[in-house]
């Protein structure tokens, strides 16, 4: 394997791109990036890479593939990843809550919307025509970094035995486990003699040390319920790695069987407004703490589940450099990249099937896919083109 294409073009402080500026896009992306992390991460390539060739393809697929192995919502950490390589610890928290007070303040006006009605806002038009927009901005994506990631014919069999393995129901963790373990052993073996020891020493694991020590941090009972309220979910945002599904579980024990504040009604309808609004699915602990807390609670659940990622980020950044120093750990962080994408390629498949049913959604899913391909527009002027549609149909 030769080295890594990876280049930083900007390192941390330099004022290429103002934070001003930063805002702005990611406010922009938190308010119409529907479609969960895959289709969000999609949008950001088509932003940073892109259109704005903020930052390289390659670096962006290596920002993916860190938010992939810590805890915390995927999508969120790979923006705060982008806005920390960008502008330093103000880019990072920049990009990250530039994403993600959007969601949270239309979460917390469903929320109110809620309490008041009983019942969730319908908005079902708009909906069954922007699920088919943002599968074609994923596949767009995925096509774009799948040939930067799949450098080699072991990478792309690596990425085509993890698309199985998860169809095949392997957690999302333990396949990128397998990809990073199976690159790393290519490369060895591409090395033939190279010493087994080069795949330590350069920090993975400090990527992984600060979840149990948050873990712990929270095991205490706060004595009042929004300090409680936060404990809760600063505990869920510290150890929750995958999709919304794993998330419900923990929310489930948590806030339904353990605490009692929630019925299962409202747990699943707190877990739907999170995976149908834009921005990070994680909003779904915004609308739980407005139904607890009002809008006190609301901001302490948000913040609670949220601030692991950003503290994460922070800590695994100045890793990642190092990785891609050594060949061997990079072999590896490759194989993760490459793990990522299959994942996100299941994804798409699986809101596919469940998106693509009839001949609008059909006819939305071709005609994104076309002009993304010929015109390239942009993916935010896509979604909110076909969220039209959507409300035409349904008038």
């Amino acid at each position: 394997m030769t080295e890594s294409p990876l280049t930083y073009s900007r390192s941390p402080g330099e004022d290429q791109v103002s934070l001003s500026e930063l805002a702005l896009v990611f406010l922009k992306l938190g308010t119409i990036a529907f479609g969960g992390p895959a289709a969000h991460i999609a949008m950001m390539e088509d932003e940073f890479v892109r259109k704005r060739r903020w930052i390289t393809e390659a670096d962006f697929l290596d920002r993916m593939a860190a938010a992939s192995l810590i805890p915390g919502p995927s999508s969120t950490e790979v923006g705060i990843f982008v806005g920390r390589s960008l502008r330093g610890w103000r880019g990072l928290i920049v990009a990250g809550c530039g994403f993600t007070i959007p969601a949270a303040v239309l979460v917390s006006l469903i929320a109110a919307a809620y309490v008041h009605l009983g019942s969730l806002p319908q908005a079902e038009g708009v909906l069954r025509a922007i699920k088919p927009a943002v599968i074609a901005v994923i596949l767009q994506a995925l096509w774009k970094l799948g040939k930067t990631a799949a450098k080699t014919w072991a990478l792309a069999g690596v990425g085509i035995a993890s698309a199985v393995l998860n169809f095949a129901g392997v957690s999302p963790l333990l396949v990128l486990a397998f990809a990073g373990v199976s690159s790393g052993i290519a490369e060895w073996w591409r090395k033939n003699e190279r010493h087994p020891g080069a795949l330590g020493g350069v920090g993975l694991t400090r990527m992984f040390a600060p979840v149990s020590a948050t873990a712990l941090a929270v095991a205490a009972v706060a004595p009042f319920r929004l300090g409680r309220l936060f404990l809760s979910f600063l505990k869920i945002g510290s150890v929750v790695f995958g999709s919304g599904y794993v998330l419900l579980a923990f929310l489930r024990t948590e806030f339904v069987d353990h605490l009692h504040w929630l019925t299962e009604k409202q747990l699943i309808d707190a877990v739907a407004v999170g995976q149908l609004t834009p921005g990070p699915v994680f909003t779904t602990a915004t609308f739980i703490g407005y139904l607890v807390g009002r809008l006190p609670g609301a901001l302490v659940a948000t913040v609670g589940i949220f601030l692991p990622g950003f503290v994460f980020v922070a800590i695994s950044g100045p890793v990642i450099p190092k990785i891609r120093r050594s060949p061997a750990a990079g072999a590896v962080l490759d194989g993760v990249v490459v793990g990522s994408l299959a994942l996100i390629a299941v994804v798409a498949w699986q809101l596919g099937k469940a998106s693509i049913r009839d001949w609008l959604t059909v006819s939305v899913l071709v005609v994104s896919t076309m002009v993304l391909l010929r015109f390239k527009v942009n993916s935010a002027w896509l979604i909110l083109g076909a969220g039209m549609v959507g409300w035409i149909a349904a008038s």
